[in-house]
């Protein structure tokens, strides 16, 4: 049996990663500030530490960890946090596995599709397209950069440029599934890519069975959707109204600032070369919702 270590083992998606891949007969140690559990092992950033057990028998490791991009204003020690809790965890991971001198077989990471920059138009972004210039952006970069440092080990890199994850559980589908209606924001036009949970744990998956599954890849569902669309879509699943007007833009700047930007813009990503290595469950927006509401 062999053994996966998973930071954000603890999160939304990590937990359900952790199901996936014991039930697909793997190992896993997860890292957590706060371990509480058999099988998770304590890092601390601050600390430049981490308990040496977790890399016992480790063939692969899977990196979500990062905080959370929409759960705070985006002010100067936020904005800190979140490049920290990305690109110096993966540096700090990297110098553990070169001096502990761990046979990793391969390195999974996260990443965004805010790679390609907040921006609203008909083009269709792909993994070779050039990062954009704005915050997020540069953050995903700096994040990959660091990711690519095992490349040096030559241990094989995956990273995957997520989209927004629809789950149940929570994230992202709890924030817009409000009590009694439902509403589109700014303009409705900017794209919103998305990906069913159970999808982006099966690429996880995929990247660890897989061999020639390497590099960067976008993990969104082929279906784009506009906000709108998006949220046409899930209204009618939650058979809710979809308010006529959309929430103003300058609203949600005056309530969230910078970080109003990655909800009022949004680029359409291209899942074409994601599919030629996993077939999705989950492909179109009214299967996925279907799977998440009605049939639980």
């Amino acid at each position: 049996m062999e053994t996966i270590l998973i930071t954000g083992g603890t999160g939304l998606i990590g937990k359900a990663l952790n199901e996936c891949l014991t039930a697909a007969n793997y190992k896993v140690h997860i890292l957590t500030r706060t371990p509480k559990n058999e099988g998770e092992f304590a890092w601390d950033l601050k600390a430049n530490t981490i308990d040496k057990r977790a890399f016992e028998g480790v063939s692969y490791i899977i990196h979500l960890a990062g905080a959370g991009i929409a759960d705070k204003k985006w002010t100067a020690n936020r904005k800190k946090e979140l490049v920290d809790s990305r690109v110096h965890s993966t540096k700090l991971l990297y110098q553990y596995v070169r001096d502990l001198e761990i046979p990793l077989k391969k390195f999974i990471s996260a990443s965004g599709i805010g790679y390609y920059g907040s921006v609203t138009g008909n083009r269709v972004f792909q993994e070779s397209d050039a990062p954009g210039n704005d915050f997020i952006a540069n953050l995903c970069v700096a994040w990959e950069q660091a990711g690519h440092q095992f490349d040096n080990l030559s241990i094989p890199v995956s990273i995957f440029r997520t989209g927004v994850v629809l789950s149940k559980g929570g994230g992202a589908l709890k924030k817009m599934n409000t009590p009694l209606v439902l509403n589109a924001l700014g303009s409705g036009k900017q794209a919103l890519p998305w990906i069913h949970i159970d999808d982006l744990c099966g690429l996880y998956l995929e990247a660890v069975r897989n061999e020639t599954l390497v590099g960067v890849f976008n993990a969104v569902a082929p279906e784009k959707h506009s906000n709108h669309s998006f949220m046409q879509a899930l209204a009618r699943t939650l058979k809710k109204p979809l308010l006529p007007l959309n929430v103003p833009g300058f609203v949600l700047k005056l309530l969230l600032g910078e970080l109003a930007s990655i909800v009022l813009e949004g680029s359409s990503i291209s899942a074409e070369k994601t599919q030629k290595h996993y077939p999705f469950k989950y492909p179109k927006l009214f299967t996925a919702l279907d799977n998440l509401y009605r049939k639980n």
